[in-house]
């Protein structure tokens, strides 16, 4: 090779390699204090795409899980109250067995109509009262079904339908009509599920009426009848909590299906982007020494032109 003045191919060979090794060295440096091994599209183009792909499918079934459980404490809801409904019907059925015992004079039957009152009007006041983020699940009001988004898509797969059925009108007037099949009240007058209050129902389990001997009430009996009726209500209620519990074990495997997905995701992820930070503290440690080599063999490059002056 020429000893040359005005080109030093040696310190441009040293210069390059100088900023080869610097910038492997500054970029195993940032992996390693990121923790990524894609810090930005031009590390690799084509699996920065599809991290920001997975990272936003990561965010959306975290979502979709905060539904699926927003779904299950509704539903949650919806079961402890219709517990508890079931527990007043209970107690209204052992008053009305009580009543027909025919021990009881016009005196201990009022007492027993008056709590029987009680707890059916309890019963209408929490089924008015059963609400969940403004939904009212119980007054029959709801005239639509509920979906729970719990999947990425707006497919049908992503959804979990909770049927109109499932918030069915819970008021004593509807289900003594509806299902225990009381169409008449204790004078036997035909009544209507609007018309069937709560006044008439326990008169009816009680078995006395209102009124004075001398309107023509006091006791009139019937109460046998009454327990099959509230038997069939009661019945009813547990089919429908039934119902609910079916859904519920949907929503759970809809919960155990996304922290599946969520898991695969994290673990792809990780293998496409995460730093083996072995592997990039080894390169660094390379880079390292090949950077102070290039650098001490720049300097002594650099000298080389002088040499020249020996031959003047």
């Amino acid at each position: 090779m020429a000893l040359t003045i005005n080109t030093n191919i040696s310190s441009i060979i040293a210069q390059r390699n100088l900023s080869k090794a610097t910038s492997s060295l500054n970029t195993a440096i940032e992996r390693m204090t990121t923790g990524y091994k894609i810090n930005h599209a031009a590390d690799n183009a084509a699996g920065y795409s599809i991290a920001r792909n997975w990272e936003t499918q990561l965010g959306s079934l975290d979502v979709a899980a905060d539904n699926a459980a927003t779904g299950a404490d509704m539903l949650s809801t919806l079961e402890d109250t219709y517990a508890l409904v079931s527990s007043h019907l209970q107690r209204v059925r052992d008053l009305t067995e009580q009543a027909a015992n025919g021990t009881y004079g016009s005196q201990s039957l009022r007492a027993i109509k008056s709590e029987i009152t009680a707890r059916l009007e309890e019963v209408n006041r929490i089924s008015a009262n059963c609400e969940f983020n403004g939904l009212n699940m119980m007054d029959g009001s709801m005239a639509h079904d509920v979906k729970l988004q719990v999947g990425l898509y707006s497919s049908d797969d992503s959804q979990i339908t909770l049927k109109q059925d499932l918030f069915k009108d819970a008021k004593v007037g509807t289900l003594f009509f509806d299902f225990g099949g009381v169409d008449k009240d204790i004078e036997g007058q035909s009544v209507t599920k609007e018309t069937l209050t709560v006044d008439k129902l326990a008169e009816l389990c009680s078995g006395i009426t209102t009124k004075t001997p001398a309107e023509g009430g006091g006791i009139k009996g019937g109460q046998t009848n009454m327990l099959d009726k509230i038997d069939a209500v009661i019945n009813e209620l547990s089919n429908r909590v039934t119902t609910l519990g079916a859904a519920q074990n949907r929503i759970e495997s809809a919960v155990e299906s996304i922290g599946v997905q969520s898991e695969n995701i994290t673990s792809s992820l990780s293998t496409l982007r995460d730093a083996d930070i072995a592997n990039e503290s080894s390169k660094y440690i390379q880079a390292q020494i090949l950077q102070q080599a290039a650098s001490t063999l720049l300097s002594t490059a650099n000298q080389t032109p002088s040499i020249a002056l020996n031959l003047l």
